[in-house]
């Protein structure tokens, strides 16, 4: 891969983060430049009803909003149809994920040792700051994918990862919440790509509220495995 002629599109789903969104768009800035790779950082906006969009409009993005609350897989698939990047990253907005680590998730598809690459919080040696309930779910997650198509993980609903475009360009994304990731994940493993788990650290929020609803969102989730598991990509 050309490293002078490779674009990262940095693809950030917000929903009322206007206490965070202008601290992750600033600190993907400063990585991105650090690497001296071409970037766009693409924000979309959830139909926020705070300051988020203000905050957003401040900065050199590629900015979309949603002309309703969709969820964060609408964002992301909204996000995903705008990115013109060869190689195409997400990451969250709440401050959660650290920027900084950036490059551990671009060195593998650079290298064309992986074709995608997940940021897992479970994989670092410090301890994992998250509810836990939601350690519980994602342990269970992560035992029912490698069931369906034998790979196994051990943070199947990171929100930070990144990913080759032909990985994108096969999957044909459906899911609105929260369970976009597990079905990225299955589909592009059913499709017999490389994935990757790479270490990162988590802070979980300290302000407002995830937007999970754990029995909602966790049956979504369920059936998101097995519906990409049975049809084709």
């Amino acid at each position: 891969m050309n490293l002078k002629q490779v674009l990262v599109s940095i693809v950030i789903p917000m929903y009322n983060e206007v206490k965070t969104i202008g601290s992750v768009i600033e600190r993907v800035q400063t990585v991105m430049k650090s690497l001296g790779l071409n970037y766009e950082i693409i924000v979309v906006d959830d139909h926020s009803f705070d300051n988020s969009l203000m905050v957003a409009k401040r900065y050199p993005v590629r900015l979309y909003r949603l002309t309703m609350h969709g969820g964060k897989g609408m964002g992301l698939r909204a996000g995903f149809a705008k990115a013109r990047g060869d190689i195409v990253v997400t990451i969250d907005s709440d401050g959660s994920h650290r920027p900084e680590e950036l490059p551990r998730l671009l060195r593998p598809l650079l290298t064309d040792k992986a074709d995608l690459v997940i940021g897992s919080r479970y994989l670092s040696r410090q301890s994992v700051d998250a509810k836990e309930l939601n350690m519980f779910g994602v342990k269970l997650f992560n035992l029912i994918i490698q069931m369906f198509i034998g790979v196994h993980v051990t943070d199947s609903q990171s929100g930070f990862r990144a990913m080759k475009r032909d990985v994108l360009a096969i999957e044909h994304l459906k899911s609105c919440g929260y369970e976009i990731e597990t079905e990225m994940l299955v589909k592009t493993a059913k499709s017999r790509f490389r994935v990757l788990e790479v270490p990162i650290s988590f802070k979980q929020r300290t302000y407002g509220s995830s937007g999970v609803v754990y029995l909602n969102d966790g049956f979504r989730i369920f059936v998101s495995i097995i519906s990409a598991w049975v049809r084709r990509v």
